[in-house]
């Protein structure tokens, strides 16, 4: 029997539907998986693994019509992918517990009003403060596109979002008051995180590198960034590679609350400087 008819064969007995339904259940896991894996930092390892599994299969579909000649082989193969469906659970081990958490947190962000609420609430009381003030701070919030790959050189915070918390960190006289911090769900993940600036021209000469690193973050990703002036307290929205006109301070956590509720559509370019430690204007 030919391959082609042992693969017709692999699908006789289905009905239409059953299998349409099986087949886009696969596409789907495969789709996940490939996604999962190109964001992931242990990108690379599973090439080699890969490679491996390529070799072994083909070793099984030679030696499959043999005698017992090739009898250990098979069997050391099969003892070899196993030990690799183990070794990459390993090696992707901090992906998986990631994926884990943002799949939690994701979930308590756009299901969950309450904890949305409660972001929005001290998000919103701590810039009301750093406006008034007029201290500048970049606040990025995280939606489906991880942000871990900025945090090589930040310092990692993981801890409820409280407005306290905020405003001390964005004191001027904070170490860690340069930059941006990086909200994911309902945790504030990391301060002093670097984000790359937009490209001259995307944003108006008057405004500084604060608002070019809050638009160009968003050219790279999908998550939503709160910009307020160190100049003038004046408070912005960054999304989608568009920053927004000054929001007034009392209708901030209006427009937090409604962005938040709203999926953005992030931007295929963006710019490839970093971000500089004061804005200039």
């Amino acid at each position: 029997m030919s391959t082609l008819d042992s693969f017709i064969d692999a699908f006789r007995g289905y009905g239409t539907i059953e299998l349409v339904l099986e087949l886009a259940v696969i596409w789907l896991v495969v789709w996940v998986i490939l996604r999962f894996l190109r964001r992931s930092s242990g990108a690379g390892v599973i090439r080699g693994f890969a490679v491996l599994v390529v070799v072994f299969a083909i070793v099984l579909r030679v030696t499959d019509d043999a005698n017992d000649t090739f009898g250990r082989v098979r069997f050391l193969s099969d003892r070899v992918v196993g030990l690799v469906a183990i070794m990459l659970v390993v090696v992707f081990q901090p992906e998986l517990r990631q994926a884990m958490i943002t799949l939690g947190q994701a979930k308590f962000l756009r299901r969950g009003p309450s904890v949305r609420d409660r972001v929005v609430a001290s998000v919103s009381e701590a810039t009301d403060f750093l406006s008034k003030s007029q201290f500048g701070a970049i606040i990025v919030f995280e939606r489906g596109l991880g942000l871990e790959s900025l945090f090589r050189n930040a310092v990692t915070i993981d801890a409820a979002v409280d407005a306290r918390l905020l405003e001390a960190i964005f004191y001027p006289n904070n170490p860690l008051h340069d930059l941006a911090v990086v909200i994911r769900g309902d945790r504030i993940a990391a301060a002093k995180v670097q984000l790359p600036l937009a490209p001259p021209g995307r944003v108006p000469s008057q405004l500084g590198s604060r608002h070019r690193a809050a638009v160009g973050i968003t050219l790279d990703s999908d998550c939503l960034v709160l910009v307020v002036s160190e100049e003038n307290g004046r408070v912005r929205f960054a999304e989608s590679g568009e920053l927004s006109s000054p929001i007034a301070r009392e209708r901030v956590s209006e427009e937090l609350a409604r962005r938040l509720a709203v999926s953005s559509i992030a931007s295929s370019s963006g710019g490839t400087e970093t971000a500089g430690r004061e804005e200039t204007s």
